[in-house]
């Protein structure tokens, strides 16, 4: 092995390309899409307005977002076929099911043969429209209930609850799940996102570039968090029993869910807001358990804040799905459904400037081997 040859593993502190989408301060906890504090976007925005924000790169007036508004609306109507396929995977992981669908699509409707930038940004649109409607589709399907057809006259966010469940959510549900979304939607070059880039960089098409995206955040490294944070708060049970838990984690070197992230050094940003979030739903559902044990958990924890284990945004989200009743597989495809926007924009960015993403890796495996033939061997 080469001396001069500086090795860093997962890619860890390697800058590949410039942005223009988000900003993400590890070390003092902040983030930033085109160039807008998330704290501002979280107390004034809307996750349809972070997405014209992240794809188009300016906050939208009022013309702009209704036109944007009507796109999303307009490609909520799926092929037949997709449902079809979701009767006959039905049986399949959300996340298998989900990326199956958006395999199939461009074979069901008519992309065009000579790709730009507005062809791209159109199935973008599409892609974020159309992912709610598959995962809400499939829950549906699978308990043997009839898929609910989209209702024009909802947004985004409370459209997604209507198909899932069947009734149109409070508007405390509504705004949390909005919330959610918008704080999901971009987060620099995280696996999906990268991994997206490098499809696109092949001059792949998008619906290309999300298949590898969603398949990248099925793995639980990337997308589990929110679901593992659940199963730790079942696995302590009770509000008085997080103290001896976390000190049982401790004592055996394991992590505990929910705590510490790969970029911030800092509580993450957009945890408070999730926070905040919880804290109503627990109230409106008359169930403030779930909420008392990660204030627990969180108390336990604090020693270890200076070492950088401070909560993450998933940390919340995964006790505000139960509380919303939503199965806990499928936590991941709701992450998909947050970070949609986010998956165009960095596709569109690579899509202007593109150069094949083809890194290097160092050989270190045995040299100058003899080949033998095979009644030698």
């Amino acid at each position: 092995m080469s001396s001069d040859i500086k090795i860093n593993r997962g890619l860890k502190g390697i800058y590949f390309e410039r942005s223009g989408i988000s900003d993400i301060d590890g070390a003092n906890g902040r983030l930033t899409y085109r160039g807008y504090q998330i704290s501002d976007l979280a107390k004034n925005s809307s996750f349809e307005e972070v997405c014209y924000l992240l794809i188009y790169g300016n906050l939208p007036n009022h013309k702009e977002l209704k036109s944007f508004q009507k796109k999303l609306i307009l490609y909520r109507n799926l092929p037949k076929e997709i449902y079809k396929i979701i009767e006959l995977t039905k049986n399949g992981h959300p996340m298998d099911v989900l990326r199956s669908c958006i395999s199939a699509l461009p074979s069901l409707i008519k992309l065009q043969s000579k790709y730009n930038k507005d062809f791209l940004l159109e199935d973008g649109i599409k892609l974020i429209s159309q992912i709610p409607v598959i995962v809400a589709a499939h829950e549906r399907i699978r308990n043997n209930l009839e898929a609910i057809t989209p209702d024009q006259s909802l947004n985004h966010s409370a459209n997604w609850l209507y198909m899932l469940n069947g009734e149109k959510p409070s508007k405390e549900n509504e705004k949390l799940t909005d919330l959610d979304f918008m704080l999901h939607a971009e987060h620099g070059s995280n696996a999906s996102s990268f991994a997206a880039r490098v499809t696109i960089g092949t001059k792949a098409g998008l619906y290309d570039a999300f298949v590898t995206a969603i398949s990248t955040l099925s793995g639980p490294a990337h997308g589990g968090a929110a679901e593992d944070v659940m199963t730790m708060i079942e696995e302590i049970g009770e509000p008085e029993n997080v103290r001896n838990y976390i000190k049982a984690k401790r004592l055996n070197k394991e992590p505990i869910t929910g705590f510490g992230h790969r970029v911030y050094r800092k509580e993450d940003p957009r945890a408070v807001f999730l926070k905040e979030g919880l804290k109503q739903l627990s109230i409106e559902n008359n169930e403030p358990k779930w909420f008392k044990i990660l204030e627990n958990v969180v108390l336990e924890m604090k020693p270890y804040a200076r070492h950088g284990l401070n909560v993450n945004v998933d940390f919340y989200s995964g006790a505000i799905y139960n509380l919303q009743k939503i199965p806990k597989d499928l936590y991941v495809p709701i992450f998909s459904i947050g970070r949609a926007p986010g998956w165009v924009a960095q596709c569109i960015e690579q899509f202007e400037t593109n150069i094949l993403i083809r890194p290097l890796t160092e050989y270190n495996g045995p040299k100058n081997r003899q080949f033998k033939e095979i009644s030698e061997r």
